[in-house]
């Protein structure tokens, strides 16, 4: 269990930790020299039955606010420390605010110096604060009153404290700890301290520290000041860390993750907890675990907005954010991250403000998940970081659901039952405009039907099609069952006629009527038919090769991709021993068909499943 304390500055909360755990928590010399706590101090009681309570000493000077935000981050219970000279003061207001803001954290309420004032001032200051605990939402607080230097109350406070429920920290999720210390020990190399947010991690884990940006191994471990060989969120835990990495490398507000995350967010949708109003594009200091950040706020609504941080961040879904004016004087409100990105377009309008407040409302990740499902397809590792999911918990998660899943994607039933009828009708509406070509390659059909949605995701719901008879792939080719004709005896017979005279050679329509004796459009009509069956192509109008030639040329051209990535018209004319406008007719007609693309003078290979023998029925 992690305990910190609260209260104005000089209210004795040194003193008081230092009567429970016999720690003065005040490490810097300038603190012991000033009696002043400037910087975060840590003070642990180890009991006998191998339990260690620690705490969190926070400085109470408006002056290191600051510091006292980057304390409070992950911890279970604060004590609100109030001497009883002075009683309830501006610093106690703001502190008190910033654990309701925070969370609303579990509170005791500690008078201390009682030894300096009558009973009457006892029971006034206590009538003071719990008329403030009240209005700001905590009820049934526990009170104990003290005098550290007399040992007055502090029995009582401690069996008080061991009597608090265990923490119930997030350790089923991703380890996350907010690095608020850096040093090096002789011999041991560099450490880094925090409070672990979510997880677990053990002696020989490799974690990414983000700041510096590189991966890390854990060679040691103390969690609440004793070393183990794994420690859990809830815990005050120090890793001595080996790697690419020195210690001006990182600073306060870094993370320790259990894998390298994503980029780090500079917009983020949030709900708004107000204590006072707030400016549309008002500039702001933003506190999140143990960063200090400034950035600005849009009002989407009363309740609603979306943050633009001036420096990224590395947020979740409803990790809690402190906003505090940008001269630093007053504590405004807190915002709970709903969205880790905000659209360019549409966040005011009403369904898209409805739909994020019912997100607000989602009480745990099946819900949340439950509303992105209509939203269309999503990236399973994205929601995995904002939810901080473990893979098991992903998998216990999504197996409650009838998803389709390929590539990382995910994608409701209803969802891609729509997205394959976008693809049979894209495919029929071709069909009605291309009469003699047999139809589509997978990756052109995605292009044409879902530009926007993941390969493997259309890939897969191409393949549930097939499976299911509703379309038909032909040498690559996609194409309705329905879409396809036969030879008649007579093109049967002039088809036989026909095919020796391309002999690897692109013919013309008029050439071949010539040839043959026939009229233009017979022959002309009897190709068209041919490319519907597969037997030829078009490289330009009128103009064909044999099928199998087609193929012997999109074989050469991944032989090229395989060599040196791209091919020419130069190169392929060289290697075909063509001319050159014939070679540049063969590669633009595959740039058509969507087995290249051209950039510049080169043609790189798009889409490899098209012309190959494998993919023939």
């Amino acid at each position: 269990m992690i305990i910190a304390t609260a209260g104005h500055v000089d209210h004795g909360k040194t003193t008081l930790l230092q009567a429970i755990t016999g720690v003065n928590a005040d490490r810097l010399p300038e603190e012991k020299r000033r009696g002043m706590t400037i910087d975060l101090g840590y003070a642990y009681w180890q009991q006998p039955d191998g339990r260690v309570l620690g705490f969190i000493d926070v400085p109470g000077h408006e002056k290191f606010l600051p510091n006292m935000l980057a304390g409070i981050g992950g911890i279970d219970h604060a004590l609100l420390v109030v001497a009883c000279d002075d009683g309830l003061m501006a610093q106690t207001r703001e502190h008190l605010a910033i654990l309701r803001l925070s969370g609303r954290i579990p509170l005791t309420l500690v008078l201390t110096k009682a030894d300096r004032v009558d009973q009457q001032r006892i029971t006034e200051v206590s009538q003071q604060l719990y008329a403030e605990l009240a209005r700001q939402g905590w009820h049934d607080v526990p009170l104990f009153v003290t005098a550290a230097s007399q040992q007055r109350g502090i029995d009582a406070l401690c069996q008080h404290l061991l009597s608090l429920p265990a923490s119930n920290q997030r350790q089923t999720q991703r380890f996350r700890l907010a690095v608020d210390r850096a040093f090096s020990v002789k011999g041991a190399g560099l450490v880094l301290t925090g409070t672990a947010l979510g997880g677990c991690v053990t002696v020989g884990d490799n974690l990414w520290l983000t700041g510096a940006n590189l991966p890390v191994r854990v060679r040691g471990l103390h969690a609440q000041n004793q070393a183990v060989e794994q420690a859990v969120a809830g815990q005050r835990i120090a890793l001595n860390i080996s790697g690419d990495v020195q210690k001006p490398q990182v600073a306060r507000g870094d993370w320790l993750l259990a894998q390298q995350p994503a980029l780090a967010t500079e917009r983020v949708l949030v709900a708004i907890e107000a204590d006072s109003p707030l400016q549309h594009w008002q500039p702001l200091h933003i506190h999140h675990a143990a960063s200090h950040i400034t950035g600005r706020i849009s009002l989407l609504t009363d309740h609603l907005a979306e943050l633009m941080l001036d420096r990224p961040l590395w947020l979740a879904e409803n990790d809690r954010l402190v906003l505090r004016d940008i001269s630093a004087r007053q504590t405004l409100a807190a915002a709970r991250v709903l969205q880790l990105s905000a659209p360019k377009r549409g966040k005011r309008q009403p369904a898209y403000l409805a739909w994020l407040t019912a997100l607000a409302n989602a009480e745990n990740d099946q819900q949340a998940l439950a509303l992105r499902l209509p939203n269309g397809a999503f990236d399973l590792a994205s929601f995995a970081w904002a939810r901080q999911l473990t893979s098991t918990g992903l998998q216990q998660l999504l197996s409650q659901h009838s998803l389709l899943i390929a590539g990382g994607w995910a994608l409701a039933p209803d969802n891609a039952q729509q997205q394959q009828q976008k693809l049979l009708q894209v495919l029929a509406d071709y069909h009605q405009q291309h009469g003699d070509q047999l139809g589509l390659g997978p990756a052109r059909l995605r292009r044409m039907a879902l530009p926007t949605e993941a390969e493997a995701l259309v890939s897969l719901m191409i393949d549930q099609l097939l499976a299911a008879g509703k379309l038909r792939n032909t040498r690559g080719w996609l194409h309705l069952p329905e879409h396809g004709l036969a030879f008649t005896p007579q093109q049967q017979a002039l088809w036989e006629r026909m095919a020796p005279l391309f002999d690897q050679q692109a013919c013309w329509v008029r050439d071949l009527a010539l040839t043959l004796g026939e009229p233009e459009q017979q022959i002309r009509a009897l190709l068209r038919k041919a490319a519907q069956l597969g037997y030829v192509s078009a490289i330009v109008t009128d103009r064909y090769y044999l099928q199998s030639q087609i193929e012997q040329f999109a074989a050469l051209i991944r032989e090229r991709h395989v060599s040196q990535g791209s091919t020419s018209a130069s190169d392929f004319r060289d290697q075909l021993g063509i001319g050159r406008k014939l070679a540049i007719q063969i590669l633009e007609f595959f740039d058509r068909s969507g087995f290249t693309r051209r950039k510049g003078n080169q043609h790189l290979l798009r889409d490899s499943a098209l012309f190959s023998e494998q993919h023939a029925e």
